[in-house]
């Protein structure tokens, strides 16, 4: 069995929290660029709640300044963030 790249678990784990944690209707595919925004999946609560994942599963903080879409509208966009924070 061959491992899975690094990034490939970070986006596994954030796509499974989305999924167990928002509403997804069944059939939609949310693949790792789709907007969680524009698609309704995420919505401001939901973005409290995706940085508390993020902290407590990634062991990285989230500034105010940084809870913006172009870190978090996305699965590809918060695995990069967290990629980015980690590196930091």
């Amino acid at each position: 069995m061959r491992a899975e790249p690094k990034d490939l678990d970070v986006r596994g784990r954030i796509r499974e929290f989305v999924l167990s944690n928002f509403y997804v209707p069944a059939g939609d595919a949310i693949a790792d660029e789709t907007s969680l925004f524009e698609g309704g999946y995420v919505d401001s609560t939901g973005v409290l709640e995706l940085i508390v994942f993020i902290e407590s599963a990634f062991g990285v903080a989230v500034a105010d300044a940084e809870t913006v879409p172009e870190n978090l509208d996305s699965i590809a966009r918060i695995a990069s963030f967290i990629e980015r924070k980690r590196g930091a």
